[in-house]
């Protein structure tokens, strides 16, 4: 019989199908990799066709700004979402508040081949991927227009703009919390000062303990299927140490989470193919990264869909895979 189950982080109801067990091959990308042949401007050697880099890490740590060399770059966007000049000048008219369209839009390449994927790039150079994450949002915490910054790559529905097929993921810092942030933090806050623990904190208590949905398990980085999840294979990494914004993590932290990340990419392509990966980086707001509630963490979603199915039941989220199946084929098991 089919399950509704809570998500105890945003609240939200989803429906779990679990009459009808899919497998691997049930499965197609929601949109057919393509991949556009390079080189594009993000490829080394095209480094005078991007804005001036932000930050970049090079071999043996050369400093040739703005050159080749490098083994991950951090670029502002051409095609800003929100720009870095002007104020906010927050005002109100009438019943509306607006403000201006302020913040930081930038992009962080992953690797100087154009012909590498996320999935494709080794765990140390991973872990050089999540350390220019924490670099620049310790840079951009400095600036007071700022309340918050999302990390993330795109993945569902979304193909690559003409001319680019180069891994890169994106960061935007923005003067509001983004609305599925607060909505996490409303939840965890709540849950805080009822029990006086973090909710977090022990989901990974549980989840350790029952073991059913756990995918990778490190020193100091846990993944796993989420007991509510929405969509097939969402896998979150969480910090099994509490800290809410990500800005402070430590090194064998940032270690582990890359090769947690690492981890979890090999066995969905290995499970799917070359299918997109999306994730989004959810770290407390500038003003909260010291708080007792939160906990900063990784949400992973494969693009990957049944054909036919409709994962959307009336405004319910509706995954056809359980989470428990879900972990098994994620760590193995998938006799």
């Amino acid at each position: 019989m089919p399950e509704l189950r809570k998500d105890p982080v945003t609240g939200e109801w989803v429906i779990i199908r679990t009459e009808r067990p899919y497998r691997p091959e049930d499965f197609r990308p929601l949109v057919p990799p393509t991949r556009s042949p390079g080189p594009c401007v993000l490829c080394e050697g095209h480094e005078g066709e991007t804005p001036p880099e932000l930050l970049a890490y090079r071999d043996g740590g050369e400093d040739r700004p703005n050159g080749p060399g490098w083994l991950v770059r951090v670029v502002p966007s051409k095609f800003p979402t929100l720009r870095v000049e002007g104020d906010l000048e927050r005002r109100g008219h009438g019943v509306y508040d607006l403000m201006n369209g302020v913040g930081a839009h930038e992009l962080v390449i992953e690797s100087p081949c154009h012909d590498d994927t996320t999935a494709s790039l080794s765990a140390a150079a991973l872990e050089s991927v999540v350390h220019a994450f924490q670099e620049r949002m310790l840079d951009l915490r400095r600036d007071d227009r700022f309340r918050s910054v999302i990390v993330f790559k795109p993945g569902r529905h979304v193909r690559v703009p003409a001319g680019l097929g180069h891994p890169y993921s994106q960061l935007l810092a923005t003067p509001t919390t983004p609305p599925d942030l607060s909505q996490e933090l409303r939840h965890a806050r709540s849950y805080f000062e009822y029990r006086e623990r973090c909710l977090f904190c022990d989901i990974l208590q549980q989840e350790a303990d029952e073991g059913r949905r756990l995918v990778v398990d490190t020193e100091h980085v846990v993944g796993l299927v989420p007991f509510a999840a929405r969509t097939p294979f969402e896998t979150w990494l969480l910090p099994r140490r509490h800290v809410a914004g990500y800005e402070h993590v430590s090194a064998p932290e940032r270690r582990d989470f890359a090769r947690a990340m690492k981890a979890v990419l090999d066995r969905v392509q290995a499970l799917f193919g070359d299918v997109a990966v999306a994730f989004v980086l959810h770290s407390a707001p500038f003003g909260d990264a010291d708080a007792p509630y939160f906990h900063w963490h990784l949400e992973m979603t494969p693009s990957v869909a049944v054909p036919g199915f409709f994962a959307d039941g009336a405004g319910f989220p509706v995954n056809p895979v359980p989470p428990e199946d879900a972990a098994d084929l994620l760590r193995g098991r998938d006799g």
